[in-house]
């Protein structure tokens, strides 16, 4: 009984450390995916799959999702909103087997933000063409759903951009550099400069790609701009006071629920809710309306909250 329980303790311990961590972790992820991804992740170490071709995997499990939506059967649709949940769990095992092996990579942070703009770019294409082959409204004007898609695509991406960036920011404080994603778009660029385009083509291209994805979310977040350099003038050693930590760590917590609305699961309630409808558009306008202000108001607290603490440092208080 003793050994069972040990090895029962030993997995519980194993599963919590394959997890980012449970500030930032949403309740859908820990009741459903995040277990899922643990099995996937188990079973990838034992056969040798790496990361990266687990995130790979679910790409195509995506674009099939994507693809199923185009048809207005909602059998069919059905099997893509069961391809899609298949392809998230593969994009939370990803992570899971990263940290579980320690088989950490730019490229895999990467190509694991590529994974969901694909699935997502498939069902936006799936979504405009059903609706112009089926809806008599956007029949008649063929152009509008698109330019609905594009909008909403752009907004999406910035959505997701910054749910990812105060994540990242709040992983930071919470566990520090090792346990946080966080870049700067000045030290991927003086990396970049190092680089040859003809030794290093592809690395070169996905790390150009991924210094402009930071760059633009450097530009959305001036006042977290501030505090960092703040960090770095008060503290050029990256000793940052545990009060701080702490104190960041009590502001940005109640954000991070925001973070996981603008994130997959509540994205997909709403892709899903769309089609039993037979609706597809809906999902459109929930993004736009919905997520974009959710979106503004996590901006603004965000900011809020960096620019008490700027003053916070300045004023000497740590």
């Amino acid at each position: 009984m003793a050994t069972e329980d040990s090895h029962n303790g030993q997995q519980t311990s194993a599963y919590r450390d394959s997890l980012k961590s449970l500030d930032t972790e949403e309740g859908i992820d820990l009741a459903f995916y995040r277990p899922i991804g643990y099995a996937w992740a188990c079973a990838a170490k034992k056969l040798g799959v790496t990361p990266n071709a687990i995130t790979i995997a679910s790409i195509f499990l995506g674009i099939g999702a994507g693809i199923a939506f185009y048809f207005n059967n909602l059998w069919i649709n059905i099997a893509g909103m069961l391809l899609l949940i298949w392809a998230n769990s593969f994009d939370s095992a990803d992570g899971q087997l990263a940290r579980m092996t320690h088989q950490y990579s730019r490229l895999g942070r990467i190509l694991d933000g590529l994974s969901g703009d694909i699935w997502f770019a498939t069902i936006y294409i799936a979504i405009c063409l059903r609706e112009n082959d089926t809806s008599t409204f956007f029949m008649a004007h063929p152009w509008l759903i698109w330019l609905i898609a594009v909008v909403t695509g752009i907004c999406h991406a910035k959505q997701a951009a910054m749910a990812d960036y105060y994540r990242q920011f709040h992983l930071y404080f919470l566990k520090g550099k090792e346990g946080s994603e966080l870049d700067t778009c000045d030290e991927l660029r003086k990396r970049l400069d190092t680089m040859s385009w003809r030794t290093h083509f592809w690395k070169k291209l996905t790390l150009s790609v991924y210094a402009n994805y930071t760059a633009n979310q450097e530009l959305t977040s001036r006042s977290m701009q501030n505090l960092r350099a703040e960090l770095r003038h008060r503290f050029p050693s990256g000793n940052i006071p545990a009060s701080f930590r702490s104190d960041f760590r009590a502001m940005s917590l109640p954000l991070m629920k925001y973070t996981n609305i603008l994130s997959f699961n509540w994205r997909t309630i709403a892709l899903f809710t769309s089609l039993f409808l037979q609706m597809p558009w809906l999902y459109f306008a929930f993004e736009l309306s919905v997520l974009n202000n959710i979106l503004i108001y996590m901006v603004a607290k965000h900011e809020k909250i960096c620019r008490i603490l700027t003053s916070r440092l300045q004023n000497g208080e740590y």
